[in-house]
């Protein structure tokens, strides 16, 4: 056996075995193992059969340290998760007082019957120890197999990160010898992996093997990643940050899981001014990437989704002229959106886009992937225009998420143009 701690993850259910869920769950599982210097051995999914998951479960309780089983905790007959591991273990199933009276609250809450099928959910394997879950219906819970810690958590993604805090620090705390992993995670916009990559090499040709460098792309941003086994290298770590801070600039949004929405609104809240939107080819996403920080109403006031040209003219006084003559993807039509919107919502500062999101509709003159932009206030309003040739839900992601960098860069000063704007610059 490896001579570090062995976990191994069972992931299940019909529904990732088929494609119709994506699996994202184990690796937000592995990039929590991996803060306090832990990795995941193996991973295998399968789907609802409980044979099956019985059979998996025993070999990996035979090889490994820590089993961590995701999903099938829920209220229905394919919810199989309870049952396998009491089986596995050979102990009947009990109705848990903690997990009913967890049930019993979280139906009080919501003015629901506590049925038969949410009764279901406090089954629990005889001896298992909850886990509590502060957003779900289901508890998580662990039960010893053999020498194996068996650990059963949520597949619903929101619930299990709110889960991970106390499952990675009862493991943490397990371990024989304390791990020794310090992470700085800096969050960028407007890079991508290889650009990135390609300017360390060439500004930081001695990087230090005592720092692991990570990179993990995601629309819109990417992260970058910082990390040392021994606490005696944290100064050679903070060494290379401030080199790739001033190598990177003005695209480090922040550090941790700082997303662009969230840094705007914090900006904006500090300086007690507010944002409005005005969105035709986004259809609403940059209100919603705002809207779904706590708090935003401190920043934001108001989004108006303007998609066709009667409305943008109806709602936000764009003129009929103009966008006769210019068209709706001008620059002309998203100035007047900007406009309009901030004089209707009184806000201090506005988005507008207009684009050709695809697949169909671009012109010759105005390929599939343009979009201007305008963002600022009445009396500094600044437009480009840029090209993103991508798939649609790709467009209006990477769109949304650079309207809101321009605004971030208005309010912290910055004078200088992204890299992107000379890469996607459409004229």
């Amino acid at each position: 056996m490896p001579s570090d701690p062995q976990i191994q993850l069972l992931l299940t259910g019909n529904e990732i075995m088929s494609g119709d869920t994506v699996d994202s769950n184990s690796a937000m599982i592995a990039l929590r193992l991996a803060e306090i210097g832990l990795g995941v051995y193996r991973k295998v999914t399968v789907g609802d059969d409980s044979a099956l998951l019985q059979a998996e479960l025993r070999a990996m309780a035979g090889q490994a340290d820590t089993v961590i089983i995701n999903g099938g905790l829920g209220p229905t007959v394919d919810d199989l998760t309870a049952e396998v591991l009491a089986a596995a273990a050979d102990v009947g199933l009990v109705e848990h007082p903690e997990a009913l009276a967890h049930l019993e609250g979280w139906c009080a809450r919501r003015n629901l019957p506590l049925n038969a099928a949410n009764r279901k959910q406090a089954l629990l394997p005889a001896g298992a120890r909850v886990i509590p879950n502060p957003v779900g219906s289901a508890v998580g819970f662990e039960l010893t197999l053999g020498d194996c810690r068996v650990i059963c958590t949520p597949g619903v993604p929101g619930e299990l990160r709110r889960m991970l805090d106390t499952i990675v620090d009862a493991l943490g705390r397990s371990l024989a010898r304390p791990a020794q992993r310090h992470v700085l995670r800096l969050q960028t916009f407007g890079l991508g992996e290889s650009t990135a990559q390609q300017m360390i090499s060439d500004a930081l040709p001695d990087w230090p093997a005592a720092v692991e460098l990570g990179f993990r792309a995601g629309a819109p941003q990417m992260e970058i990643k910082l990390a040392v086994k021994d606490a005696r290298d944290l100064p050679l770590r903070d060494q290379c940050e401030r080199q790739l801070r001033q190598l990177f600039g003005d695209h480090i949004i922040g550090e941790g899981d700082t997303q662009l929405a969230a840094r705007v609104l914090e900006l904006l809240q500090v300086r007690g001014e507010t944002l409005t939107t005005a969105e035709s080819c986004t259809g609403g996403l940059i209100a919603s990437m705002l809207t779904r920080i706590p708090g935003s109403s401190a920043g934001f006031h108001a989004g108006f989704v303007t998609y066709a040209n009667d409305i943008k003219t109806a709602v936000l006084g764009v003129q009929e002229t103009t966008l006769e003559t210019c068209g709706a993807v001008s620059e002309e039509v998203v100035r007047e959106m900007a406009l309009g919107a901030l004089e209707r919502s009184g806000a201090d500062y506005a988005i507008a886009v207009s684009g050709i999101a695809g697949p169909e509709g671009g012109t010759e003159d105005k390929p599939v992937g343009t979009v201007w932009l305008a963002w600022g206030s009445v009396d500094k309003l600044q437009t480009a225009c840029l090209l993103w040739p991508v798939e649609r839900g790709l467009f209006q992601t990477m769109v949304a998420a650079a309207a809101l960098d321009m605004v971030r860069r208005r309010l912290l000063g910055i004078a200088s143009e992204p890299r992107y704007f000379s890469q996607r610059r459409a004229r």
